[in-house]
């Protein structure tokens, strides 16, 4: 009998490893290296800890995909999910229905966010919050009489999503496939505000300048009656944790007030606490903004959730315009069972004052990821508290990139794996994001792997004939 269960286990963890390579279509596939390798099977997780069907544990680094900020495992979150779909599992949300979760829900955002931000629209996610908001752009403007304003600003580097529109928003290069197309008459990018690969001789106030007037130059060349919106995470993230500089963000909305221009603030991944507040656009940066988007540690993950929230001055114009219906919407938005996990995560993340431990915790990170640099192929640390990242260069001096086909963050997350660490590769980068209950202890742990990690990278690299210093 006891033989008959630990063959029928390794049976199943086989089944279930080979059911996924050949019918699971992931996000960013990669179909060669995903047919050869297939998929790591995740089985259990406990706070910044995930464990596979072999039983190895990993401390996750990425905390999921920016998302896990209250930590897996959490009874509380499963109790009161329980509950709620017992009570009530799903209600219709359109139109004049709604549901107690979504009601108090939508209070309770619009008492977290900055100013007159007092009206919610929800989504599944962060893609659709973003999407949603670009449908209610068009919207406002149409309803104050200048349907003329069309054209929306974006940036290279920027991620926005992957439904049709917010493809298109974005701007990473390596995400854009020919196969695909992307809506490119009214979509404009502007120079990503990445210092670290600033023109020579350019230091931060001048790069600065640079950018903004980029910004001024596209507006005047489009006409400011024809520009709807601006979109711009306040750190961008999966476009490689880009710290804009000094100034950067608070002068990009002046020029959106003085031209009457929207600005976005998509905040799916800065939002609820990784930056250490509800949200970083006023309080990090002086920036009121006309539009939030967010997702992610909305629910710390544990269910799927987004929400647009905007301001009154929105709000009060659409209404304006009688017999018009805002025609966007989703099955699922404001569900009742996401919207009870929201409610209860924002209590948790308040209760247990997470945010004081990102503060603290934060800068003990950046500090200790920043001895990394003293490895020879760590170009540059970057980023803020619980979003950081390691920009991996073949010449520190030159700043000069690996080629493509060494794939070096992709080398040092397997070897960081290896070593029961879990990083996030973005080409030359690794990502790290964990959950905002990391201890100082767990720091340690993550900078010292990661260092292990990347050392067995060059010497790899050394030995293949691949890199010398």
């Amino acid at each position: 009998m006891a033989r008959r269960v630990v063959d029928q286990a390794t049976e199943d963890k086989d089944d279930i490893w080979q059911q996924d390579r050949r019918h699971h279509l992931h996000p960013f596939t990669h179909f060669e290296s995903f047919d050869k390798k297939g998929s790591l099977v995740m089985e259990t997780g406990r706070g910044c800890y995930v464990t596979d069907m072999d039983g190895k544990e990993y401390f996750d680094a990425v905390g999921g995909m920016w998302c896990t900020n209250i930590g897996l495992g959490r009874k509380e979150m499963a109790d009161t999910i329980a509950r709620q779909v017992e009570e009530l599992a799903y209600a219709n949300p359109f139109t004049d229905m709604t549901n107690a979760p979504a009601a108090r829900l939508a209070a309770r955002l619009a008492e977290l966010a900055p100013g007159d931000l007092n009206h919610v629209f929800f989504s599944c996610g962060g893609s659709t919050a973003n999407d949603a908001a670009f449908r209610l752009i068009q919207m406002y403007q149409g309803s104050r009489g200048k349907p003329q304003k069309k054209h929306i600003l974006s940036r290279h580097d920027a991620y926005h999503g992957t439904t049709y529109l917010t493809a298109s928003l974005s701007g990473k290069a390596g995400d854009r496939m020919p196969e695909f197309n992307y809506i490119e008459d009214i979509i404009h990018h502007l120079t990503s505000p990445n210092l670290y690969r600033a023109p020579d001789g350019m230091d931060e106030a001048a790069f600065c300048d640079f950018l903004v007037e980029e910004m001024r130059q596209k507006i005047r060349e489009l006409g400011p009656e024809n520009v709807a919106a601006f979109f711009a995470e306040p750190i961008m993230g999966s476009g490689g944790v880009i710290v804009p500089p000094d100034g950067y963000l608070r002068r990009c909305w002046e020029l959106c007030q003085e031209n009457d221009i929207v600005f976005v603030a998509d905040e799916v991944v800065t939002g609820f606490g990784r930056l250490g507040h509800w949200f970083v656009s006023k309080d990090m940066f002086g920036v009121q903004p006309d539009i939030i988007t967010s997702a992610k540690g909305l629910t710390s993950a544990y269910l799927p959730l987004g929400a647009m929230i905007f301001s009154d001055r929105i709000y009060e114009t659409m209404k304006g315009n009688e017999d018009r219906w805002f025609t966007g919407g989703f099955t699922y938005s404001g569900h009742p069972v996401c919207c009870s996990a929201a409610l209860k995560n924002i209590e948790i993340l308040e209760r247990e004052k997470i945010f004081d431990n990102v503060k603290t915790v934060g800068a003990y990170f950046e500090e200790q990821l920043r001895s990394l640099l003293d490895l020879p192929i760590v170009g540059d640390i970057r980023g803020r508290l619980f979003m950081m990242c390691v920009v991996n260069v073949a010449d520190k001096k030159t700043r000069q990139f690996f080629a493509p086909e060494i794939n070096i963050g992709k080398r040092i997350s397997d070897n960081a794996e290896e070593l029961g660490l879990i990083v996030r590769p973005a080409a030359d980068l690794n990502i790290l994001s964990p959950s905002l209950t990391m201890t100082k202890s767990d720091v340690d742990i993550v900078v010292e792997r990661l260092r292990q990690a990347i050392e067995m990278t060059t010497q790899q690299l050394r030995s293949e004939g691949l890199w010398s210093p």
